[in-house]
């Protein structure tokens, strides 16, 4: 195949094509760690998360991970200065999905939805914090729930939903006006283990 007498990946097509590519499969990896790190880590297993992510529980105006940031940007720094393309596209794709859980994450506590999906993902993380902490654990997607069997589903969901229709979002402010005082409960956290 050709376009005006080149081959068609000369011209940057078949580039961008990989490169798109990579920072869906990035996004997509995201909505797997995401899974992972909330529901194995965070629930599941005793593991470094699971005092960290009770006090979202218990207080859910901690809703950042601020804590993540810094050592998160490292890699891709390091990677687009050495000129790791593919990599540093992938892991790209990676933080694009951390920053949209953030986003929304903080959405689901503090705004009203703005549209019939997040409304849907709103109700599926109350029904987590209010009703059911063994359940949906994706935030951003219930795709990694569907898989393993950790959706509330049916007429049960139905019923979980209907206990958490009336939770008004919070007002006041969240752990972002704070990120010294969240530093601080990490390292007193992670001090006490």
């Amino acid at each position: 195949m050709r376009a005006h007498g080149r081959p068609l990946y000369d011209i940057g097509v078949l580039h961008t094509v990989g490169i798109t590519g990579l920072f869906i499969a990035g996004l997509l990896g995201w909505t797997f760690l995401e899974y992972a790190i909330h529901g194995w880590m965070g629930h599941r297993f005793a593991t470094f998360v699971n005092p960290l992510h009770n006090v979202h529980h218990r207080d859910p105006r901690a809703v950042f991970a601020l804590g993540a940031w810094l050592p998160a940007l490292l890699p891709l720094l390091v990677g687009a200065a050495r000129g790791a393309r593919g990599w540093t596209i992938f892991y790209a794709g990676i933080l694009a999905g951390f920053a949209a859980y953030e986003v929304l994450h903080y959405r689901m506590h503090f705004r009203a939805p703005a549209c019939r999906a997040e409304a849907w993902l709103r109700t599926r993380h109350l029904v987590h914090h209010y009703c059911a902490p063994a359940l949906n654990f994706g935030v951003t997607t219930a795709l990694w729930d569907c898989v393993f069997k950790t959706s509330a589903s049916g007429a049960n969901a139905d019923a979980l939903a209907a206990r958490v229709a009336s939770v008004a979002p919070l007002e006041g402010h969240s752990n972002l006006a704070a990120p010294g005082a969240v530093m601080r409960r990490l390292i007193a956290t992670i001090a006490i283990r």
